[in-house]
């Protein structure tokens, strides 16, 4: 039996993770009483304990506890962006070429950023192929469900519950600041945007933006592209994705209507990738879970592949 250990597992992604953890017979999930979830050496001792150690914490504090690694059998997983462009450090999107075998030899992984998913499955294919070239400048934009902001931004969206002790209940939130969708990194400054770069071999930081839109879950990112064949843009992604969570789909806003719903994978550990338009004007289109594919659903898939597991085992998959 795997023992797996979660450092940081108050936070958003560290909860999913244990969530998703506590169903596994095959790992022994090791915690820290409240008391001792701070305390260095207790840390270290947890850390140096385990098979695998998921990181869910702030940069800084992710690499405190990777200085606290001196076993060398241990996996450390690390959902932060601390090391996503780090040398020696094998960045966790198994369905991108040659990836899945590095990540299960790797002792370092870094988990992909969520928006920087999206982005990167759509368009490191493309450089691959040479319909993108490296030095092009792209442009791109994201939606994604308010909970890839933490708990506090989940507070901010969600209304208020009756006080279980039978006070007056308060009133959910109305304000029309979070009825609509919410642009922010305006400055061009977004820290997935290093990680887009390198792993897509790209000369130039796309121009992006990302937007939080009313929905708990999910996410859509788009790339538009101008004089392309179309239909070399989607044969490239029925050949490059035929393994593990990423899939390409020919036309799914034919079922929606002609709309592409940014919560239309929410819950789902998959990512669906389409293009759309003409050999003038394409838009590709990545969607998934922000809290799947985009988190922990990715974070377990790469602790699948080191622990020598199927990738797909406790995921989500359809």
């Amino acid at each position: 039996m795997s023992r797996v250990f979660i450092d940081g597992s108050a936070g958003t992604t560290g909860l999913r993770i244990r969530e998703r953890l506590s169903s596994r017979a095959d790992l022994e999930v090791v915690t820290l009483p409240e008391e001792l979830r701070k305390d260095p050496s207790a840390r270290r001792d947890a850390l140096n304990s385990c098979d695998i150690a998921f990181l869910c914490l702030p940069d800084a504090a992710a690499k405190e506890s990777v200085s606290l690694v001196e076993s060398p059998d241990v996996v450390v997983i690390d959902t932060s962006t601390a090391h996503r462009t780090n040398d020696g450090w094998e960045y966790g999107f198994p369905e991108l070429a040659g990836r899945r075998e590095r990540i299960a030899k790797a002792k370092r992984i870094a988990n992909p950023g969520c928006h920087a998913s999206g982005f990167i499955a759509l368009v490191e294919p493309l450089v691959r192929a040479g319909i993108i070239a490296a030095d092009e400048k792209l442009s791109a934009f994201s939606l994604t469900g308010y909970s890839g902001g933490g708990k506090k931004m989940i507070a901010d969206y969600e209304p208020k519950t009756t006080n279980p002790s039978g006070g007056a209940e308060d009133l959910p939130r109305s304000f029309p600041l979070f009825q609509g969708g919410r642009q922010y990194a305006l400055g061009q400054t977004h820290k997935h945007l290093p990680e887009m770069v390198k792993v897509c071999g790209l000369d130039n930081a796309p121009c992006f933006s990302p937007i939080v839109v009313p929905h708990y879950s999910g996410m859509e990112v788009a790339v538009s592209l101008f004089g392309r064949s179309l239909a070399a843009i989607k044969q490239c992604y029925r050949d490059y994705y035929g393994r593990g969570l990423v899939f390409f789909a020919d036309d799914p806003a034919a079922a929606e209507g002609g709309f592409l719903s940014s919560a239309g994978l929410s819950g789902s550990d998959a990512m669906e990738v389409s293009a759309y338009g003409n050999d003038e004007r394409v838009i590709l289109v990545a969607r998934f879970d922000n809290l799947g594919k985009g988190a922990s659903g990715a974070a377990i898939q790469n602790m699948n592949l080191a622990l020598g597991c199927d990738e797909r085992m406790g995921l989500v998959c359809s």
